[in-house]
């Protein structure tokens, strides 16, 4: 069987010019999408996704900042940074990078952003409306895969959709998605026994666990969608999914490879998700939520 490679990078590349357009608008308006992100600590991978970013927002037209805090810091200190950041008019987005040092709360930090900057989609108010399909911003990464699937058309509805890991950050949140798009969707997490038994019934599989190479081809069922976005590096330093791609290529009807898949996409939404914040913020729409 032939397999489609899911080009993530062109896809995103696709995306980040449309919503350019918007953010040109914008600015004709004398509105630049601001974007702040609160590093804390000196964790070189998410130094590295923070620098993506910055370079992403520059290129699309998202003015950005970066606000670093060493390990040590205390967390009042950066709850104290993001209130500040709630109340600046030019900050549209705020992103705090995770994983964040032991000591701190990760739900306390997250929910003190202000839900119309919460633009990784992580504030409960944005998780939860997912259940009604009335979320503000979607996590980026599922919403990522969800762009991806509709630019290859790719129908969800009616489709059996089964997603490996159940994070807060992507499992959860996409089997949501799938579902308010009329997929049927089947949950599984490293705990799931006989995992084969699920993956092998997916029209759309999509997988979130960590475990590098974790699926292979007999696991796969023929012509089906394979979405990868684990991203895990190995002993050689190179990196792989969570999906054995040689192994899947060929069973596969779709298959998105690591790196250049979901990866992209991800940045993307993220870029997308300020944009929009940007608009919301320029239309005087605000949301009403209490604790």
């Amino acid at each position: 069987m032939s397999t489609q490679i899911i080009d993530g990078k062109k896809i995103a590349e696709s995306v980040r010019l449309e919503w350019r357009v918007r953010a040109e608008k914008l600015a004709q308006l004398g509105i630049k999408p601001g974007l702040a992100v609160i590093i804390v600590g000196d964790n070189a991978a998410s130094a590295i996704y923070v620098r993506n970013k910055v370079k992403a927002c520059s290129d699309i037209g998202i003015y950005s900042e970066v606000h670093s805090f060493p390990e040590t810091a205390n967390q009042n200190e950066v709850l104290t940074c993001i209130q500040t950041l709630n109340n600046n008019p030019h900050i549209h987005g705020i992103l705090v990078q995770l994983p964040l040092p032991a000591h701190f709360e990760n739900n306390r930090i997250i929910t003190a952003i202000a839900i119309e900057k919460d633009v990784d989609g992580f504030h409960f108010y944005n998780v939860g409306a997912l259940v009604t399909g009335n979320t503000i911003f979607s996590p980026c990464t599922p919403y990522g895969v969800m762009v991806m699937l509709q630019r290859n058309l790719i129908n969800v509805e009616g489709q059996h959709a089964v997603v490996v890991g159940r994070s807060n950050i992507v499992g959860k949140p996409m089997a949501m998605m799938l579902l308010e798009q009329g997929a049927t969707v089947t949950i599984c997490s490293s705990k799931t026994r006989d995992l084969s038994q699920f993956t092998r019934s997916a029209d759309i599989l999509i997988v979130a666990i960590g475990k590098p190479r974790l699926i292979t081809a007999e696991m796969v069922k023929p012509g089906a969608v394979v979405i990868d976005v684990g991203i895990n590096r190995l002993a050689d330093g190179k990196l792989c999914g969570d999906v054995d791609f040689e192994s899947v290529s060929g069973t596969a009807g779709y298959l998105s490879p690591v790196p250049g898949g979901v990866g992209p996409m991800t940045i993307t939404m993220l870029l997308c998700n300020t944009i929009l914040a940007a608009e919301r913020a320029q239309a005087g729409v605000r949301v009403s939520y209490s604790k």
